[in-house]
């Protein structure tokens, strides 16, 4: 885990990465990672500075902007590890055909919300193969 499974320490962290960057401290590669997140979605900039202990309860259509983030962060070092095996072929096809990494992100990020969403609610943990293969859909 890249944080704790502690709501705040997760927010804290953000902030904190957000705090460094504005003040231009050094990060580290951690924050630099939340950085590059953060500036990819500048709406959410209120949320890292702002109130931390905000609960965004996802109706009304609005974004938990903690748990966006947090599954760009995660698809980000599943491609970079290969983790499921050909995520990262299918990352690098999806983002030439829609002409940008950041939207392909997002196409993939629903996959993740998706299969972590069932995981949970089966509780058990999440299934790679059917994971991977809504990913290979998207290329479809």
């Amino acid at each position: 885990m890249i944080f704790g499974s502690d709501r705040s320490e997760l927010r804290k962290a953000y902030a904190e990465a957000w705090r460094k960057h504005r003040a231009g401290e050094p990060l580290a590669p951690l924050d630099a990672q939340i950085v590059a997140v953060v500036l990819l979605h500048p709406e959410y900039e209120m949320a890292v500075t702002g109130d931390l202990d905000q609960d965004f309860p996802g109706d009304g259509g609005r974004t938990n902007p903690f748990l966006h983030m947090g599954l760009h962060l995660g698809l980000r070092e599943q491609i970079a590890t290969n983790r499921p095996a050909g995520i990262s072929a299918v990352f690098a096809a999806l983002a030439d055909r829609v002409g940008e990494a950041h939207t392909a992100e997002h196409h993939m990020i629903d996959c993740l919300a998706e299969t972590l969403w069932e995981a949970q609610r089966r509780d058990r943990i999440p299934d790679e193969v059917h994971y991977l293969q809504r990913l290979r859909r998207l290329l479809a």
